[in-house]
């Protein structure tokens, strides 16, 4: 008579000692992201903070937002560099928080993966981590699901959400914003974590590049600069808004620069953005010429070299620039908002960008 062996979840792709190894490895990273109002440590089925902290604002209001990296993660699992794509979910999430002026408070990671490998997950948190100091916030919890059978052994994908406070009365927004306020720049590190798609087709599909390609023009290899993490502003735009007054901030992300800054400018205004102010770093100009892509179709899906931007009112600009660039964080006046009708109310690119 024949014997079988009965099914179990490790048979059936899934290792859960390689998970509470994970989790075991992880632990050291999300400590040093810890602040005072956060209870308890890793591996309880809720993350705890203290909400007795708001208890100092008059009408505290909570700001949440989620969001992942995108195909950008491919590049990581390409170049098995894990540690950097955490920076990118972080920088997703947390400024997209900030822009309507609140501090960021917690946040918390999703990572599903083929297979668990405990050192690659591990070292994707370490980035998470990393990215939660950058941006002042605690990493409370998180999951790490394993799908086998639905992605391949090496293939992650990875997503969080996060929470944030403000007062109200210092809540930022359209309706702050006024006639002949100045539209401040800052620079991105790169493509940021928007357009991989487009970048990754034309790149690779179009040009057939490698990431092991050294790009002079770069001055580093094609992988290196694709992986480039994204800026977290969190922290720069908290002190902005402690230096100065502050009408808006617009986080450039999905749909480009004048997209993104339209979301934030009222009906009847409108802001105009000069492109003569700056000049797109050689990333941008690589994949509109090696894929032939027109500059309109660049500009709705790239940041073209912007990952935040700032509306202030004209006397509070030499003031931003200062507390910008005492931080380390290249910004510039690229524009102005001005009076419109309400069918003309939005954002544009004018002119050419400086060479």
């Amino acid at each position: 008579m024949s014997q079988t062996t009965g099914a179990s979840y490790a048979s059936a792709g899934v290792d859960i000692e390689a998970g509470d190894r994970a989790v075991e490895l992880m632990k050291e990273w999300v400590k040093k992201t810890q602040r005072p109002e956060v209870l308890g440590g890793l591996g309880g089925f809720a993350g705890l903070f203290d909400a007795s902290a708001l208890k100092r604002y008059e009408r505290p209001l909570l700001a949440s937002a989620t969001d992942g990296v995108g195909t950008k993660v491919d590049i990581a699992r390409q170049m098995g560099v894990y540690d950097t794509i955490g920076h990118d979910l972080v920088a997703m999430v947390m400024d997209d928080i900030v822009v309507c002026g609140a501090e960021p408070l917690f946040m918390t990671d999703y990572i599903c993966v083929g297979k668990v490998h405990p050192e690659r997950v591990a070292a994707i948190v370490k980035g998470i981590a990393e990215g939660c100091v950058l941006a002042g916030c605690a990493l409370v919890g998180g999951e790490t699901a394993e799908h086998p059978g639905l992605l391949g052994p090496d293939d992650f994908d990875v997503a969080g959400a996060g929470t944030g406070v403000v007062e109200h009365d210092r809540l930022l927004g359209a309706d702050r914003i006024r006639t002949g306020d100045a539209v401040i720049a800052m620079a991105s590190s790169g493509l940021h974590s928007n357009g991989y798609s487009l970048v990754r087709h034309v790149v690779f599909d179009r040009a057939g590049m490698s990431l092991d390609q050294r790009v002079d023009e770069l001055g580093r290899t094609l992988g290196e600069e694709l992986l480039e993490p994204t800026r977290i502003y969190s922290l720069d735009c908290l002190a902005l808004t402690r230096t100065t007054e502050v009408h808006a901030f617009s986080h450039i992300t999905g749909g480009g620069l004048a997209a993104n800054l339209a979301r934030v400018i009222p009906d009847g205004l409108h802001a105009t953005v000069d492109r003569s102010t700056w000049t797109p770093g050689a990333i941008f100009d690589l994949v509109g010429t090696a894929g032939q892509v027109e500059r309109l179709e660049l500009e709705k899906t790239l940041n073209m070299g912007v990952g935040m931007m700032a509306v202030v009112p004209a006397e509070s600009v030499d003031a931003a620039l200062t507390t910008l660039a005492d931080r380390g964080l290249d910004a510039w006046v690229a524009g102005e908002i001005t009076e419109r009708g309400a069918k003309d109310s939005g954002a544009e690119l004018v002119g050419d960008y400086a060479k």
